[in-house]
């Protein structure tokens, strides 16, 4: 009975050790080869001595033996008598076994480490890397843009963490984005949900993370609590920059909450409809802001100019050959877009420049020199009040109405046209426009020639969230075609601003001529990826999209000089620093459907001969026309 627990117990102990892999198991084949070796020498010294006197006694015949396990071809030349013999074929023989066994357990052991890398379960051992926590579209828009800003570093390393297939992931950024430049993109398979999972990243070592909204109903709640581990974590170093988005505007507050101070997180939605809700009446301005968030083309940098200290930002306007000034970050980190021309730029005050790369801004060593004759007198045409349609309804068009009732001119007026009556929208307050409800489907081009269209300036078309994101850009595609078929029928153009959900459907639309087109998810893509390089463009951008403050307008250019006329584009940020405005670029209206630009030049040389026609535009930083203080300040800067 005794006999039975001991053996028993010896079993249990042996199936455990048996348990730990591959390790254990080489560790038993060495054993049993060293049992092995020294029974066969030990037989062999105790009944062959003359045998084993020859071959060097016990160490040399068990050296012997040794060979013979390894390599069974070595007993081929064995002289000797037969228990010699016969010991030496057993140790072969049993070597067979012994070899056999090892090489079935080295190549399993491999294939499973190699399936282990596979499944991309191996910890990250990086520093100064960028993580993006999450699987979505918008992960090639992101690692692409950051393989654009890394292009300067001599190495730089991208880690995705997703729920997916490392190999898939893998596989699928390089078809997306085959040129990786000197950056390195490596997958971990895991979910971002699970604190263990989150730790195969090495977060402690990095310098930023991000955290992209997964597919599903349920995408602010993962990212809330995404970002509730990794505000729980205990950090060994550094916190690294965390910015995050979520798409419910209700969902803001709690997920600033649990990202903690230091962390930012936008709100998508909220972004998107500013975004459609200013471009709606500036056309191009879709192409502006594209371009100021990515990293392909010109961007913004802060760049701290000691010479300039004492002297005003309006002076400062004139002070780069290559780089726009667009602002200041003060001393005390207030950012200020677009400030009064008198402002004075005191010491520790930084110069908020837009350039294609910090390193391409170079000072002016004369101020350029101003066309005079070329500068218009005329004054700019007072506001107008708009009349605009909005075709289609979403979770968006009460947000949307609002923000548009900020914008216009009182007396201006917004029908929405819509297969269903948007009462939330219709039923709230507004103090400047005259909302009102057509009923129309969308698709179909006899509801949209009921709607009158010729009596509007400006149409907005919104994405239909009852059907998959691919449909409705199908959907919107059609409407588009009737939309700029009754235009052209009609002679009477207005501008179309229309939302989509995938950027590849763009360049698709571009034959339906419309004026902008809003992608929400490429905007946040790059606007998250500009705040994971830079975190302090967080309150730049964030003015750029409130109405109270300055924004980007396409302004007529006969505003600034006259048209025909050979000037400068010295001359065209002289004429809009007259005005209180900062002048970043122009729009020629004639390349307006030519991509990837859309006839949109930022940052254009200062010096070089610029003449712009009575169609084109100047992109500008100024106050909203309804706010009172541009109005004022505008007034006191001409004077």
């Amino acid at each position: 009975m005794r006999g039975n627990r001991l053996r028993a117990r010896f079993r249990y102990w042996f199936d455990g050790t048996m348990d730990r892999g591959t390790p254990a198991l080489i560790s038993w084949l060495a054993l049993a080869s060293i049992l092995l070796i020294v029974a066969v020498s030990t037989l062999v010294s105790l009944l062959t001595d003359s045998d084993a006197e020859e071959n060097g006694g016990w160490s040399g015949v068990a050296w012997m033996s040794l060979l013979r396990t390894l390599d069974p071809g070595t007993m081929g030349g064995d002289t000797g008598g037969p228990v010699f013999l016969a010991l030496m074929l057993t140790v072969t023989i049993g070597g067979i076994f012994i070899v056999s066994a090892l090489i079935g357990v080295l190549t399993t052991g491999l294939n499973q480490k190699i399936q282990e890398l596979r499944k991309g379960r191996s910890r990250l051992v990086e520093r100064g890397h960028t993580i993006v926590l999450g699987w979505s579209d918008q992960v090639f828009t992101v690692i692409a843009e950051l393989v654009e800003a890394n292009q300067s570093e001599r190495r730089s390393c991208v880690v995705v963490l997703a729920d997916r297939d490392k190999v898939t992931m893998e596989d699928a950024i390089r078809a997306r984005i085959p040129d990786m430049g000197r950056t390195r993109v490596i997958c971990r398979s895991g979910s971002p949900l699970v604190r263990a999972d989150l730790e195969l990243v090495s977060p402690d070592t990095a310098k930023s993370v991000m955290v992209l909204p997964p597919v599903g109903d349920d995408k602010d709640v993962d990212v809330i609590k995404v970002l509730l581990l990794l505000n729980s974590r205990t950090w060994q170093g550094p916190r690294p920059h965390v910015v995050a988005a979520v798409h419910d505007s209700d969902n803001l507050a709690a997920a600033r909450l649990a990202a903690g101070e230091g962390a930012l997180v936008i709100d998508a939605e909220d972004i998107a409809v500013r975004l459609m809700a200013q471009a709606h009446r500036q056309t191009g301005l879709s192409g502006v802001f594209d371009e100021l968030l990515s990293f392909v083309g010109n961007e913004f940098y802060f760049r701290e100019e000691t010479s300039l200290v004492g002297t005003t930002y309006g002076e400062a306007l004139h002070a780069f050959e290559v780089g726009a000034t667009a602002g200041l970050r003060r001393s005390d980190g207030r950012i200020q877009v677009n400030p009064a021309m008198d402002t004075v730029i005191g010491p520790g005050d930084q110069l908020l420049v837009i350039a294609e790369d910090d390193l391409l801004i170079r000072p002016a060593k004369a101020r350029p020199r101003i066309v005079e004759a070329a500068i218009t007198s005329a004054p700019a045409r007072p506001p107008r009040r708009d009349h605009t349609l909005l075709i289609g309804e979403n979770s968006r068009t009460a947000k949307l109405v609002a923000l548009l009732d900020s914008f216009v001119q009182p007396g201006s007026t917004l029908d929405i046209a819509a297969p269903r009556r948007p009462d939330t929208a219709l039923d709230q307050p507004v103090s400047h426009l005259t909302v009102g409800f057509k009923h129309c489907e969308p698709t179909r081009r006899s509801s949209l020639e009921g709607l009158g269209l010729g009596g509007y300036q400006h149409i907005v078309v919104l994405s239909d969230e009852t059907v998959a994101p691919g449909p409705a850009d199908d959907r919107t595609l059609v409407t588009l075609l009737h939309l700029r078929d009754i235009e052209e029928r009609l002679g009477d153009p207005y501008s179309i601003v229309t939302e989509m959900n995938d950027d590849a459907n763009r360049e698709v639309a571009q034959v339906t001529k419309a004026d902008d087109f809003i992608v929400s998810t490429k905007v946040i893509s790059l606007l998250l990826t500009q705040l994971t390089e830079n975190h302090d463009l967080y309150d730049v951008f964030a003015d750029l999209f409130d109405p109270e403050g300055s924004e980007i307008y396409l302004k007529p250019a006969p505003h600034y000089i006259v048209p025909g006329v050979e000037a400068t584009f010295a001359t065209v940020v002289e004429a809009a620093r007259r005005a209180g405005e900062t002048a970043i670029g122009y729009r020629l209206a004639r390349h307006g459907e030519e991509p990837p630009g859309y006839g949109i030049h930022l940052n254009p040389p200062r010096t070089a001969p610029l003449t712009l026609g009575p169609d084109d535009a100047v992109v500008v930083l100024a106050e909203g026309e309804t706010t009172a203080r541009g109005q004022a300040r505008s007034v006191r800067s001409s004077a």
